[in-house]
């Protein structure tokens, strides 16, 4: 069972969707929430450089951390009242964003994280960035849709490499509380025609987990797609699967089903690398 959750929290309302999830879960799973706000480098415009002295510049610096920080404890405050989290623990730390939740989430289950909204390019890539560098398995709330982790048809995707078996093994704490529970296999093929779906479906019942096997072509549709669009057929609340089994410079490049999934989700989705 996830004992302690990590979420980042920043000021703007986009947070609480991210919240909202953490919360409930904490509630639900009787687990320690914590909230990370990292304070970013504070840009002091030039003109105010140039007129100000380095006392000045130095307390404006300070009094704008000292505001952000007041509002994402805020905005903090606000998700977990609506929700009633048992036990939960503000932290706050400086530096790079991602480097800074990586070091954090050392020392948690699960990370609780926003998808990257389009609209909104001051979180561009954060997502992602947290995929590839907290060692633990994420959990990325849509930006759009239900955001609600309700874990009741859950969809695991299966191609029986090695992030797909950690994404399995990561969730196992959902999927034994999952009332239905699909481990979806997409042949593309360009490697073996049969994925040991069947076998993974046997793994999961010794640890109590009831799940049927299913295949799919992709019929030249890139994988990500066709996982979207099986998971809106079979109606699931949330998918599991690895993230970035090739290298992330061939996904940037040619696309893959990691980065389709980070695009299109409308479904929560949590991802093991």
């Amino acid at each position: 069972m996830y004992k302690t959750l990590l979420v980042p929290v920043d000021g703007r309302p986009r947070s609480l969707r991210s919240l909202a999830v953490a919360s409930a879960l904490a509630e639900r799973w009787d687990a320690h929430l914590v909230g990370l706000f990292v304070q970013p480098n504070v840009q002091i415009p030039s003109y105010v450089r140039a007129e100000g002295s380095a006392v000045m510049i130095d307390e404006l610096q300070r009094k704008m951390l000292e505001d952000l920080t007041a509002q994402a404890k805020a905005r903090f405050d606000e998700g977990i009242r609506a929700s009633g989290a048992p036990r939960t623990e503000w932290r706050v730390d400086r530096g790079e964003a991602a480097v800074v939740v990586a070091r954090h989430a050392r020392y948690a289950d699960l990370v609780i994280v926003n998808q990257t909204d389009p609209d909104d390019d001051m979180g561009s890539g954060f997502a992602d960035a947290i995929l590839l560098s907290v060692g633990r398995p994420v959990l990325i709330v849509p930006y759009v849709g239900d955001a609600a982790v309700k874990g009741e048809h859950v969809l695991v995707c299966w191609d029986g490499g090695r992030e797909a078996a950690r994404a399995v093994t990561d969730a196992l704490p959902i999927l034994r509380a999952a009332r239905k529970v699909t481990v979806l296999t997409v042949n593309t093929g360009a490697g073996p025609s049969e994925v040991p779906g069947a076998d993974i479906a046997l793994y999961l019942a010794r640890h109590g987990v009831k799940a049927e096997a299913a295949r799919t072509p992709a019929g030249g549709i890139d994988p990500g797609n066709v996982i979207l669009s099986r998971a809106f057929d079979y109606g699931v609340d949330l998918i599991v699967m690895g993230a970035y089994g090739h290298s992330r410079v061939r996904e940037v490049l040619l696309g893959g089903a990691t980065r389709a999934i980070l695009r299109q989700m409308t479904v929560p989705v949590l991802m093991s690398h």
